[in-house]
């Protein structure tokens, strides 16, 4: 309308001029509505053929073109782009600017046609550098890339003519599809203008692919990889054409960022590199040809097509597609079936290799699917592919190996890196090594034995520097480390190799589990000893590989692996690479031994230059730390090749020279003699074996006796030294660690020869330190006054150290000097001290100010970073002395005080103090002191004793990461808050005291969940702390024990407590368990100092305890049914609650533990209280019970009748109840009959007794419950066979239930030829519980808590072995319930033996042929499938390509989003040509994503209102279309019999409605669905997948047909 309304203006002769005025908007800040950019745009358009015309009624004359094209040039310039430079600008992406920006490129498009070739080559010019990054964006003229595309797009048509513009204008979007963050922009430029240009350029292709692999070479990540399989896959219709001059097969580049898009973590670019390859292979078939060309050399080609093997590569490439896109289903039961197709694609792959030297298939593929699999968020998925690799045969052949080595390093490694993969396989027990664990140690030696001898070497380095270059979790790294240990041995190990596993131990070992990181190191070094080349390396590179294992965790004296390293180098000691001697001129080499190499290193070690008078810190004692491990190898080594004691004296001679030296050598540097004292105290600490070893025997300390020997020379001279230094020469801020030195040399020394040392050393150390202590502070503190402040507490605080190990005796004068530091502690230095602080406890160093000193940049940092650390080690080296001083000296007396709690009250109130300001780590020594002080303040002092209980429960917390300080400050605080004093405390004396405690303990209950052994440690003290004890006074022992009727829920917590750990947590325990049953064969369980930690140690201690109890003591009997009747509350409990516990849940655990403990406690119950605690047993009985469970009541049962028969008549009343309340759980009550023998030989009437058993009996023979009938006939059969033993006379009384029984008896026999019920009547007969065992016989704890478990299915963690109680001392032998069943007959059944479920060949893991496939067949029109996602609809409608008919469906009238994405899912499935809807918005509705399942992305999807449905319908008619409606009316054709025109409408009608009637009238036809049940309409969208259905049948393609025909 608008072009004729131009037309006819223009006809008139107008005023252009005044035209163009009214059209035009004024000024840069007006924003243009859309209708007049529109007029103006038809006003250019209709100038234009007036411009490019002479002919005509009124043609225009020249002067009249000039000025109009000046006026649209105009336009272009000063409307146009700034209008488009404006809207750039705005930050909104809405529908205003999308209208404006269309307009404008119309508009910009209609003026620049009529303007010639230079306008428009400036206007585009002018719009290319938009595609680059700018700083500023806001920059007048600049547009931004969206509208830049679009205003490109616009002018397409104009560059055509010119060459050079299509390559700058190809060029700048190749840029900025490389640079653009925004990847649906990215999309937009590659669809609206590469894709375009490309139709216009000859060359492009090529460019476009070299562009595109350029990236990909260049940068190769994720980024680069996505990007580039967006520009391909839209540009796939040009780069793979049949017989076209450019092909990218024959790009190596193009298969590597093939294979990176199937590897990738972005779900779109696999599926664009899967396309990819679909089409290449189609391509390759479709053409017959060789690819690449014979003649073509290449040095790697990854893909391959020869015609005479086309059937074979196209079953190679179908199965790999269907195993790549069924990976992405991501879900284990799918992917599971398709493994069988891995291990074709695997054997096609090798016999293609050994046909053949130049193989069709490249082994890279198979790495593509592998890498797959690891990078699935679905860890069981990912398992699979781990342990699919692992198990590859394939890898035992040279050529595969070495093409898979890189994987292997790289990916492979990734994947183990994840810990869960090392989880227990069913069936593998507690302490067993992992399944996978085990696979990987035959992969790894199979892998490397398999790979070239030239190429170990490599590869090997590389799989360690890969250990070495990220965070690994401890289980994945031990298990890597052992399987590396177990490789063959071989020369693969350089200097490099070396250097590797030094950053190994270095970065990678900071697990906190420190047992597992000790194992490691353990086999790393296993693995360096039997994979170092020693030829290629020097004794200096083996000893600094040395220095990285840590002695507390794996290399330590009197291990294996010492033992393993002295016999290593005795074999290899020649054999070390030399080093170059400095003595030739001609760079000779020498060997050298290893004794030749300690003497050297230690004449080097010891050459210093001179002291430059200069403060100077302490050497690194990294130094001392490899000298003195090498010497120790030394003389072991030697002590090993002799078979006596080597000559220790030589060696050492340069130290001990230096140590005689050390006193009296006033020129002695100092650096010298640090150096000297750190070798001396290393070696001291090195060469004492852990304590296990020394308990186990004195093997292997001849070394150290000769050490001792050889120093005992020189402990005067060294004790000199170290006295003079600390007495006053210490005073620089460098000192202070040295002072720390000097203080562990005296302290090794003294332990070592406590009888050699000066008698008169201690107390001048003291008076000196004290002295220095009690001067006056100074206004401006110096360094020198606090460094030797600091110096001389820490001084304090190791002698104070020394008393309390026994170092030094403790009558000696050492106490007496000791005493006045009481003094100075506890007496105020002011007058107007308050009594809530005593004198200088808590003092604090003052920061020193570095005037009148050297204030060298190096003091001030160390001032710096350390002050800190010192003022607190400062505050904690007074609570040590304050900790000894205490218990050894007492408190002074002093006037101030007048009573001793006053002093203990003002110290408590200090240590509150020191907790707040101490560091966590350095707390214990105030723990220590607190046990002494609210001992005898728990009355007193409640509140201060609640607030120090508090905050240091805070403080230990505050720990729990750090396992080195957790531990020892745990203990310290239990030991503080639960000492016997405050358990003792009542609710009524000390209710807040008593209200903290409990809480604490909850708290640290809660805090077991996570971490494992914490309520064991509070269960061990208190246990210790209840424990009967011999030679203790009467009242003292009551008194103690009382204290637990307090804490009684502590007691029947730790009963049933067994923490619900975590699937890593658990994981790490079983590793730990693992590690811990290899023995001392792992160092690491030598080394690592561990306690018991173990989850099960708080169940083992209080059932010690309650072992240990005597029921003839009344406080005993008391706890024991106090606890038995909150352990039955416990269980009554669970029974009740309506959550269904299911099989080793934590309700049936507790359950399990509370009848454990009910079984164990039994023979302590007095007879009374059995008998009111007979009812709570059967009424548990009646429950519904776990297996386990239900076995331990029944066995509760049968105990208590035996040593109570005369509560037997309650026992018959239980089969009284009302049937159907009891159900199957009269099933208890008869497996008690079954041991009916047991009881009945207690009795004193049998035969009434059996009578009644009869009778209840024959009653449960004929319940309608198949279960209760298989009970009672095994019952039955036991207690008739008891009844049949009786004597004649009493026999006579069952002779009238002969016929009965026997008739019953008969019926269980003939079950023989019935199928599952002769299974089941064999099963419960050969049942655990009916067959082996014996209820009294085998009463033991071992069959409580470690048998029955086993028996009942219960998860190993649940099970408690013997040991586990021998390990307590205090464990009691009984007689009443012995520790180990003397019966071994039950100890021997294993699960297997009675279970009930059936295990039928169907249970084992097949590879099935069929496989479930949720995808589109590839070869289903694989030439035009869609590989653009972001598309627009509108675009995506015009790309799609899929083969399909022309059904168009219309649902505009369907209003429900689940309809219509279902709708959307069947449409797309069957090829429909479009979806239209109501509003495109329905594709947003979670519930129609929930039905569509992505497909509305692959679908046309058009926007016709339901008032437009008319006009729409119209047009479609006019366009030959056939409109179809769903419906039944009177004229409908029914389905089956309907044929279908190739252009269907499919019009659906409205959830309720229908069809409206004026929509009716317009049909041409309806369609109806045969039906034959009472309702009478289908779902809407049932019924149009019926139609879409019955449409694609009759209009499928014969090609599709033969495909499906073929798949079918």
């Amino acid at each position: 309308m608008s072009s004729v309304l131009i037309n006819a203006i223009l006809s008139s002769s107008p005023d252009y001029n005044l035209l163009f005025e009214s059209l035009c908007w004024p000024g840069e800040t007006c924003w243009p509505e859309t209708e007049r950019l529109e007029a103006l745009t038809a006003l250019v358009e209709g100038l234009g053929p007036l411009l490019l015309s002479d002919s005509g009624s009124a043609p225009l004359t020249d002067a009249t073109k000039r000025n109009i094209r000046e006026k649209i040039e105009s336009v272009i310039w000063k409307k146009c782009l700034p209008f488009l430079s404006r809207i750039s600008a705005e930050a909104d992406d809405g529908a205003r600017c999308r209208e404006s920006t269309a307009a404008a490129c119309r508009l910009l498009g209609a003026c620049v046609a009529p303007c010639g070739g230079n306008v428009q080559r400036r206007v585009i010019l002018s719009v290319l550098p938009s595609f680059q990054p700018s700083e500023d964006e806001s920059a007048q003229g600049h547009l931004s890339e969206q509208v830049a595309t679009e205003v490109v797009a616009a002018l397409m048509p104009f560059l055509t003519a010119d060459e050079q513009l299509t390559s700058s204008t190809l060029e700048c979007a190749l840029a900025s599809i490389r640079s653009l963050p925004d990847a649906q922009l990215v999309s937009r430029i590659a669809v609206r203008i590469v894709l375009t240009l490309l139709n216009y350029s000859s060359g492009g292709s090529g460019r476009v692919l070299d562009a595109v692999c350029g990236w990909h070479a260049s940068e190769r990540g994720p980024v680069a990889t996505e990007r580039a399989l967006l520009c391909l896959t839209v540009l796939a219709d040009h780069l793979l054409k049949p017989r076209g001059c450019l092909d990218p097969r024959l790009s190596l580049w193009f298969w590597r960022l093939v294979q990176d898009g199937l590897t990738n973590r972005d779900g779109v670019s696999r599926k664009r590199a899967l396309y990819l390859l679909k089409r290449c292979a189609a391509l390759s078939e479709e053409e017959g040809l060789d690819c690449p060309h014979p003649a073509s050399e290449e040095e790697e080609v990854l893909f391959r097509w020869a015609p005479d093997k086309s059937r074979l590569l196209r079953e190679f490439w179908e199965d790999y597609v269907l195993v790549m896109e069924t990976l992405e289903e991501n879900q284990v039961h799918v992917v599971r079936p398709v493994l069988n197709r891995i291990d074709t694609l695997i054997q096609t792959t090798v016999n293609d290799s050994q046909a053949s030297e130049r193989g069709l298939l490249h082994p890279s593929w198979l790495l593509c699917v592998y890498q797959r699999m690891f990078h699935s968020e679905n860890k069981s998925l990912m398992r699979e592919g781990v342990c699919h690799l692992l198990e590859l045969q394939v890898l035992q052949q040279p050529h595969f190996a070495s093409a898979f080595s890189q994987f292997v390093v790289g990916p492979f490694m990734d994947a183990l890196s994840e810990m869960s993969l090392f989880c227990r396989s069913a069936g593998q027990s507690v302490g067993d090594c992992p399944e996978l664990a085990v696979k990987l140690q035959v992969f790894m030696s199979t892998f490397f034995s398999s790979l070239p001898s030239e190429e170990r070497g490599h590869v090997l380095l590389q799989l360690i520097q890969q250990l070495g270059s990220k965070h690994w979790c401890a289980v994945p790294l031990l298990f890597v480390c052992q399987a590396l240990s177990k490789l063959p041995p071989g020369p693969l190990l350089r200097a490099s190799g070396l250097a590797a596993l030094r950053e190994v131990l270095r970065c990678t070992m900071i697990t906190h589990q420190v047992l597992l990181r000790g194992a490691a190191q353990c086999f790393l070094l296993n693995s360096a000893l039997s994979l170092t080349a020693v030829s290629d390396v020097t004794l200096d590179d083996v000893f600094s590989l040395l220095t990285h294992f840590r002695a507390d965790e794996s290399l330590c004296r009197g291990t294996e692996l010492w033992s393993q390293l002295c016999v290593w180098f005795l074999e290899h000691e020649n054999s070390f690479k030399s080093r170059t001697s400095e003595d030739c001129n001609d760079a000779a080499t020498r060997k050298e031994t290893i004794r030749a190499y300690v003497q050297s290193e230690l004449l080097s070690y010891l050459q210093v230059p001179a002291s430059t008078g200069r403060p100077e810190r302490l050497p690194d004692c990294r130094e001392a730390d490899k000298l003195a491990r090498a010497i120790l190898l030394c003389v072991d080594m030697e002590r090993i090749r002799l078979g006596a004691e080597s000559l220790l004296s030589p060696l050492l001679s340069p130290l001990l020279d230096t140590l005689s030296r050390i006193s009296t050598n006033i020129y002695l540097p100092v650096r010298k003699s640090d150096k000297s004292l750190q070798l001396l105290l290393r070696l001291l600490q090195l060469g004492a074996e852990p304590r296990c070893q020394r308990a186990g025997g004195e093997e292997g300390d001849d070394v150290m006796f000769a050490l001792e020997k050889l120093l005992f020379k020189h402990v005067d001279p060294i004790q000199e030294f170290i006295l003079r230094r600390l007495c006053g020469e210490l005073q620089e801020l460098v000192d202070v660690e040295r002072a720390e030195l000097y203080l562990c040399v005296l302290r090794q020394l003294v332990l070592m020869c406590g009888c050699k040392i000066q008698p008169c050393c201690f107390p001048k150390l003291i008076k000196y330190s004290l002295a220095v202590l009690q001067q006056p502070a100074q206004q401006i503190p110096s360094v020198t006054s606090q460094v030797t402040r600091a110096v001389s507490m820490a001084s304090l605080a190791a002698v104070c150290g020394l008393m309390e190990q026994e170092g030094i005796g403790i009558e000696s004068e050492v106490l007496s000097a000791l005493k006045p530091l009481n003094h100075y502690f506890y007496t105020s230095t002011t007058s107007s001290q308050c009594q809530s602080s005593l004198g200088s406890i808590n003092e604090c160093l003052m920061k020193p100010q570095l005037i009148g000193c050297s204030g060298d940049l190096e003091t001030q940092g160390f001032l710096q970073q350390d002050w800190g650390r010192i003022a607190a080690n400062f505050m904690r080296d007074q609570w040590v002395c304050l900790n000894f001083l205490v218990k050894a000296v007492g408190l002074p007396e002093s006037a101030e005080f007048s009573q001793t709690p006053e002093f203990l009250r003002a110290a408590l109130s200090c240590s509150i103090e020191a907790l707040s300001l101490l560091p966590s780590d350095l707390v214990l020594p105030v723990l220590h002191f607190l046990k002494t002080a609210m001992e005898q303040l728990a009355h007193s002092e409640e509140a201060l004793c609640v607030q120090a209980v508090t905050l240091s429960w805070e403080l230990v917390q505050a720990l729990s990461t750090n396992a080195h300080d957790f531990w020892p400050a745990l203990k310290g605080f239990i030991s503080m808050a639960f000492q016997h004093k405050l358990l003792q405390l009542m609710h009524t004396t000390a209710p807040s005291l008593m209200a903290a405690l409990k809480q604490v303990a909850s708290e640290l209950l809660e805090l077991s969940q996570s971490k494992s052994g914490v309520f064991g440690v509070l269960l061990q003290h208190c246990c210790q702390t209840w424990l009967p004890k011999d030679g203790c006074g009467c009242e003292q022992a009551d008194a103690q024990f009382s204290s637990v009727f307090s804490h009684i829920d502590i007691v029947s917590e730790a009963c049933v407590y067994g923490p619900v750990l975590r699937r890593d947590q658990r994981l790490v325990s079983d590793v730990q368990i693992y590690v811990e049953q290899l023995g001392e064969k792992c160092a690491a369980n030598v080394a690592v100092s561990s306690d018991n930690r173990d989850d099960q140690l708080a169940r083992t201690c209080v059932l010690t305890l309650l072992s240990c109890l005597d029921s003839s003591q009344q406080q005993h009997q008391r706890l024991l049914q106090e606890l038995v009747m909150q352990l039955l509350k416990t269980d009554n409990t669970i029974s009740k609650s309506k959550v269904r516990y299911h099989s080793n849940s934590l309700q049936h655990r507790v359950k399990n533990r509370v009848w454990q403990t009910l079984l164990l406690l039994l023979p302590k119950l007095g007879e009374e209280f059995v008998s009111s605690l007979l009812n709570h047993v059967f009424e548990a009985g009646f429950c519904s019970n776990q297996p386990s469970v239900k076995y331990l009541i029944e066995w509760m049962m049968i105990l208590i009748l035996v040593q109570n028969p005369q509560h037997i008549d309650r026992f018959w009343t239980c089969f009284n109840l009302d049937h159907e309340q009891t159900k199957t759980s009269v099933c208890t009550f008869l497996s008690v009959l079954v041991h009916f023998s047991v009881i009945v030989a207690q009795v004193k009437e049998k035969a009434v007794q059996l009578r009644k058993a009869l009778d209840v009996i024959l009653q449960s023979c004929f319940s309608h419950n198949f279960s209760v009938r298989l009970y009672a006939l095994l019952a039955l059969k036991k207690v008739w066979s008891l009844a049949e033993e009786e004597e004649e006379e009493e026999a006579d009384a069952f002779r009238g239930m002969s016929s009965v029984v026997r008739a019953c008896l008969n019926q269980a026999e003939a079950m023989q030829s019935s199928g599952n019920a002769n299974k089941n009547w064999i099963r419960i007969q050969g049942h655990f519980f009916f067959g082996a065992f014996h209820p009294v016989r085998d009463y033991s704890v071992e069959t409580i808590f470690y048998t029955f478990p086993s028996l009942s299915e219960l998860a190993d963690d649940e099970w408690i072995p013997p040991w586990k109680f021998e390990k307590l001392s205090q464990f009691p032998e009984s007689s009443s319930c012995p520790l180990r069943n003397a019966s071994p007959d039950l100890g021997q059944l294993h699960p297997g033996d009675w279970i009930q479920q059936d295990r039928s060949e169907q249970d084992k893991e097949e590879r099935w042929a069929e496989v479930q496939k949720k995808i589109t067949p590839w070869r289903l029109g694989i030439q035009d499938q869609e590989p653009e996602l972001q598309l627009v609809p509108a675009q995506r409608a015009a790309r799609l390509g899929k083969q399909q008919g022309a059904l168009l469906v219309v649902a505009s009238l369907i209003d429900k989003p689940t309809n219509l994405g279902g709708l959307c899912r069947t449409c797309e499935i069957f090829g429909a040509s479009a979806l239209v809807l109501d509003s495109l918005h329905h594709i947003n509705d979670k519930h129609f994503q929930s039905l569509s399942v992505s497909s509305e992305l692959w679908l046309p999807l058009l926007e016709v209102k339901p008032v437009e449905l008319s006009d729409f319908l119209q047009v479609k008619k006019s366009e030959g279309y056939c409109i179809v409606g769903v419906e039944q009316t009177a004229n409908s054709h029914s389905l089956q019999d309907y044929h279908f025109s190739e252009k269907t409408l499919l019009l659906l009608g409205n959830e309720r409605e229908g069809i409206p009637a004026n929509l009716l009238q317009m049909l041409d036809v309806c369609v109806e669905i045969p039906q034959q049940g009472v309702i009478r309409s289908l779902n809407v969208h049932v019924s149009a997948a019926l139609l879409v259905w019955e449409y694609t049948r009759q209009h499928l393609s014969p090609a599709s047909s033969e495909t499906v025909s073929e798949r079918t």
